[in-house]
């Protein structure tokens, strides 16, 4: 059966702000509150495409906002075809550059446009993409901030229990070494050697405390070392991946597939894990998985749970889902974690729909 033409008509971007149940503790930032932006993709045809970004900061939806609206102004009348809409918005941008809050807007646009495809299909986003519906391996990362090692030994017991994980994401980068050590045998005498442990120290450490700690880590059976030192030193994360025995893990800050080209390239990383807005998209990602399955480098996701889980049925090398419920407050179905897999439900497109009583009561204006 031919698949229906839709026509974009306009696009609605909304910022929200919503209060975190557990607080980001990171070295490089404390964070109470998070901001979403919510995309509405309209069609001439009725169906509406839905997508949301997570942009870190609040300031910055200020402009986010405006220029998804410009994006549906000149995108106005085209067909909903993904791959080229994405071509288009980049061109548009290309005086600006193709980084940056530009490459987050197009990625915004792109998740929403495939989204709209796979609802006038009648077909999840995974479906439409090639594969089929199924549960997704997910770690749980909804905490284990930087606060006192028994606090965090208490709260990794709370987050197995969230959905059945037997993966969990462990903050690292306190003032003292061993501190860091202290709260690693903390969290594992409480959870046993059974489950797997992933550490991030999110970008909080020079080359050379990053050498020091990562060293003193690299015999404690983690899953990987996540962005230890800052994004884009990828001749640092050079060293480190070749003097760890430990996988080093990066990539949230990849922004496009030829960035993570560049980091494997050089030998920065041993896995990968791309950020949905940073990547480009669905369509950003799909390029980025077709990369790393040739390199055959193992390839998670950053955040977007709901579209994270789609695409990683049609990976090649697909790793872990990263699991965060933070978006769940303004999601009327949101998904199910159970047994430590996040299961898609059988729903065209992603399935994403606002509940729009706590949208209204969150929305900034």
């Amino acid at each position: 059966m031919p698949m229906e033409s839709i026509t974009l008509r306009s696009i609605v971007a909304r910022p929200v702000l919503l209060k975190l149940e557990r607080p980001v503790v990171a070295r490089i930032a404390t964070m109470t509150d998070w901001p979403l932006i919510l995309i509405d993709l309209h069609t001439e045809e009725g169906v509406v495409g839905r997508s949301y970004l997570e942009p870190y900061a609040v300031k910055s939806m200020r402009y986010l906002v405006p220029m998804l609206q410009d994006l549906g102004d000149l995108l106005r009348g085209h067909r909903v075809e993904p791959m080229e809409l994405y071509a288009l918005a980049r061109k548009s941008l290309h005086f600006v550059g193709l980084q940056g809050l530009s490459q987050i807007a197009v990625s915004g646009l792109d998740m929403a446009a495939w989204d709209a495809l796979a609802r006038a299909a009648g077909l999840p986003l995974c479906v439409l993409l090639g594969g089929s519906i199924g549960a997704v391996k997910s770690y749980n990362s909804n905490g284990l901030w930087l606060q006192p090692p028994a606090a965090v030994a208490n709260e990794a017991i709370e987050l197995m229990d969230e959905g059945g994980f037997t993966a969990l994401k462990l903050r690292l980068g306190r003032d003292r070494l061993r501190d860091d050590l202290a709260t690693v045998d903390a969290v594992r005498a409480k959870i046993g050697d059974a489950v797997r442990l992933m550490v991030d120290f999110n970008q909080g450490l020079s080359l050379g405390e990053a050498l020091e700690r990562c060293h003193a880590l690299d015999d404690l059976g983690l899953e990987w070392i996540e962005e230890p030192i800052a994004y884009d030193n990828l001749d640092g994360f050079a060293q480190l991946a070749s003097e760890l025995k430990t996988p080093i893990q990066i990539g949230e800050n990849f922004y496009g597939p030829g960035a993570l080209l560049e980091a494997l390239r050089r030998k920065a990383c041993d896995f990968v894990m791309p950020d949905f807005m940073r990547i480009g998209g669905v369509t950003g990602w799909m390029r980025a998985a077709a990369i790393a399955g040739t390199w055959g480098i193992p390839i998670s996701t950053h955040l977007y749970p709901e579209v994270a889980a789609h695409v990683m049925r049609v990976t090649e090398t697909a790793h872990w889902l990263e699991w965060q419920d933070w978006v769940n407050p303004i999601l009327m179905k949101p998904y199910v974690v159970r047994d430590g897999s996040l299961h898609i439900p059988d729903t065209p497109g992603t399935g994403l729909e606002w509940n729009e009583d706590v949208v209204s009561q969150h929305l900034v204006r």
